[in-house]
């Protein structure tokens, strides 16, 4: 009796499962909840910044920082379907974010869509044999840019003490992608070069709509905008703006450049600390 019981409760289950599947539609860009794969996401509009004046602001700083991508921390930066650069590059082609020039972090000169794209994918002349004559020829090939090859970001922002709340704050400013550069031969060159910059405060709506790849919870998932307001990164500094406008690698090397970019966070870390000490 108590079998019998059991086997019907698990039909009404299984008649109650398929009948809130509809499969009268396909189920491309359906979640697993009604029938299909896709990854279901829910963006919120980011926080709005707290109101900040100009006579608010007692101290700030301007930072220069470079995220790379290899550490454990900064994976998500790498992943294939939800990259921050893929997030970029489609708020960029859609004319919802604007690209400047990485020629100057002031974000004074918007870039066109078809400056960047003809930087990335760039031609090639080959030549091949065709197999019905023997012939060679010259053929024309486009090699597509792979995103995998933004090993590192840079970051500006400004740290800030203001009066009004009696608190320090970061805030972010620009972004951009470092392409390594490659030479004639092969050979890498050692250093890297923006893309582009992206104002910070331009794109914060459209990353809060792409989320973060998560290790843990496919289902709770934050966004690009949540991950650099919570700072859930790792980053060090390559640069401050000092009188002479350098980089540390300027004037600093080896571990002397380490403890350099070390310094200056912990003098930030104390000046944050010293506002109260008597």
């Amino acid at each position: 009796m108590k079998k019998w019981i059991l086997g019907l409760a698990m039909l009404g289950g299984m008649h109650t499962l398929t009948a809130q599947i509809d499969h009268s539609t396909p189920t491309a860009g359906k979640s697993w909840l009604a029938g299909g794969a896709q990854e279901s996401y829910l963006s919120s509009p980011p926080l709005p910044l707290p109101a900040l004046r100009e006579a608010d602001i007692l101290w700030e700083k301007r930072i220069w920082r470079v995220i790379d991508t290899r550490e454990k921390i900064n994976f998500p930066f790498r992943h294939p379907a939800h990259s921050l650069f893929t997030a970029l590059v489609a708020g960029i082609d859609s004319g919802q974010l604007t690209a400047y020039s990485p020629a100057d972090d002031r974000f004074s000169e918007p870039l066109a869509p078809a400056a960047i794209w003809n930087r990335l994918n760039q031609t090639d002349t080959i030549t091949i044999i065709d197999p019905i004559t023997g012939a060679y020829q010259q053929q024309v090939v486009t090699n597509t840019f792979d995103p995998a090859r933004i090993l590192r970001w840079r970051i500006q922002e400004v740290w800030y003490f203001d009066t009004r709340h009696s608190t320090q704050q970061v805030r972010i400013l620009g972004l951009a992608p470092l392409l390594e550069t490659t030479g004639e031969e092969g050979t890498t060159v050692s250093y890297e070069s923006p893309l582009f910059w992206i104002n910070y405060a331009e794109a914060r709506p459209w990353l809060a709509q792409y989320a973060v790849a998560s290790s843990d919870n496919d289902h709770s998932r934050s966004s690009w905008e949540d991950l650099f307001a919570m700072r859930q990164f790792s980053a060090y500094v390559y640069k401050e703006n000092d009188l002479l406008g350098r980089r540390l690698q300027d004037y600093r090397s080896g571990e002397d450049l380490l403890r350099k970019s070390k310094q200056i966070d912990r003098d930030l870390q104390h000046r944050k600390m010293d506002v109260w000490s008597y």
